[in-house]
């Protein structure tokens, strides 16, 4: 009996829309009946975790009280989100971000910038923006000189990594030489070899857990920049538009707002224009 106890547990599709009805109401996520394998089998990981025997215990535990203190909850939303990301991803957003967003700030006289990476996962875009940022101050030091920022996402488990800083060689494989030798410290280990980001880079970056779907985030700053890329596309678009309405609580007039490839504001009633492709300026 012992040995079957941890088999692979089978989703009811009953189940499955109940869980799917908490995820689309809590964190905005849509979860097509096509998701019901995907969530079986990251489940699975959980019911193993508490020794349970079925998702109908698992369902009773989560939705029934007994969960006082909402770390299962927490844990069943770290489950379903999906966190793919890299260093330098869609690398022509930190260009403009270089080339023409800093140089404009520093042109108006500000000495440091505060942004938002919203949706941060693993931590690899909010530590690429410090570098970008790093990068600009070493080679303009009297055009700005401070920066700060805000990496937040609804998952504690990818923010206990991105906090950690530490990635696999292959994550910076692609990263030049001299950035690599800047910004990033190897491990001795040569079995299996890792990097971490230096203390001086990491001091810029603050992590924080912040659901969309919350009406108040929990923090008063304004940002010049926001980067929420490829987090959106999760969500329809009426609950799309109400998240960027949040968002501009916290963008400043004339800040930028960058989305990803495949994410469009088109049809929304938003104080934004383009200023190019998934690039916007709050009016």
């Amino acid at each position: 009996m012992a040995q079957n106890s941890f088999q692979h547990k089978i989703l009811s599709e009953a189940e499955f829309k109940k869980i799917a009805s908490f995820i689309e109401r809590n964190v905005g996520i849509k979860m097509p009946i096509e998701k019901k394998l995907m969530m079986q089998s990251r489940l699975n990981s959980r019911l193993k975790a508490l020794k349970m025997e079925s998702f109908k215990e698992y369902i009773d535990y989560i939705f029934s009280g007994k969960n006082t203190d909402d770390h299962e909850l927490i844990m069943l939303i770290d489950a379903m989100t999906t966190n793919l990301t890299e260093f330098f991803r869609e690398p022509q957003h930190f260009d403009y971000l270089r080339n023409v967003v800093l140089p404009g700030y520093a042109k108006q006289g500000r000495t440091s910038v505060k942004i938002w990476s919203a949706g941060c996962s693993t931590g690899q875009e909010p530590y690429t923006l410090a570098i970008v940022l790093s990068e600009f101050i070493r080679q303009n030091s009297s055009m700005l000189r401070g920066f700060s920022v805000l990496a937040t996402d609804v998952s504690t488990q990818v923010l206990d990594k991105a906090s950690a800083a530490v990635y696999d060689m292959q994550a910076v494989a692609a990263i030049p030489k001299d950035i690599k030798h800047r910004y990033f410290l190897k491990s001795k280990n040569e079995i299996n070899p890792q990097v971490r980001l230096k203390q001086d880079i990491r001091n810029h970056v603050e992590f924080m857990r912040i659901n969309f779907m919350d009406d108040d985030f929990g923090f008063r700053d304004t940002m010049q920049v926001i980067f929420c890329r490829n987090v959106l596309i999760y969500f329809d678009k009426p609950t799309q538009e109400k998240v960027i309405k949040k968002f501009m609580n916290y963008l400043e007039p004339g800040g930028f707002l960058f989305l990803g490839h495949s994410e469009t504001i088109f049809g929304m009633d938003l104080p934004l224009k383009t200023v190019a492709p998934t690039v916007f300026q709050r009016i």
